[in-house]
């Protein structure tokens, strides 16, 4: 989503989200995952926020943040390609197309374009491994990529 917010906005929007689902059991994960989804990272503003709110240290909500790989620390392109990076897909190719992917983007793994279009990711199984090599865009799965299909769903992301 990436939405561009002042300081001030990050820490009433993120104790507004942690006053809506502090109730739950577990809270610290459905907090985490609304945050990302409101701003489209986790904002380091958000952290001592969640943290004096749910009654932990900062470090460990820091360490949940950097302990699972779907939450971000910094704003996403308009539009995430995730590769998968697994055994089945590199064995089917997945190595050059990951390849061809970053020369056709012009970045590496974890990067955003210049433009701020893109951001490729690594991502270890997609469930897709009877369709390798595979990749999800923006949460749509798409399987058995080869040159012209990379290139279709390079072109798909620029726009």
């Amino acid at each position: 989503m990436n939405i561009h917010v002042a300081d001030g906005d990050i820490g009433n929007r993120t104790l507004a989200i942690v006053g809506e689902l502090k109730s739950l059991e577990g809270p610290l994960l459905p907090i985490l995952h609304a945050i990302q989804a409101e701003f489209g990272y986790v904002p380091q503003e958000s952290l001592a926020v969640i943290a004096r709110e749910l009654n932990l240290s900062r470090a460990e909500v820091h360490g949940v943040v950097t302990f699972y790989h779907d939450y971000r620390d910094h704003p996403t392109g308009r539009h995430v390609l995730k590769l998968c990076r697994a055994e089945a897909c590199q064995s089917m190719g997945g190595d050059e197309i990951a390849e061809r992917i970053k020369t056709l983007l012009g970045i590496d793994f974890h990067q955003t374009t210049l433009d701020g279009a893109v951001t490729l990711e690594p991502i270890f199984c997609l469930g897709l491994c009877a369709c390798a090599p595979a990749a999800m865009l923006d949460g749509e799965l798409h399987g058995r990529l080869d040159t012209a299909s990379v290139a279709e769903l390079v072109a798909e992301a620029r726009r």
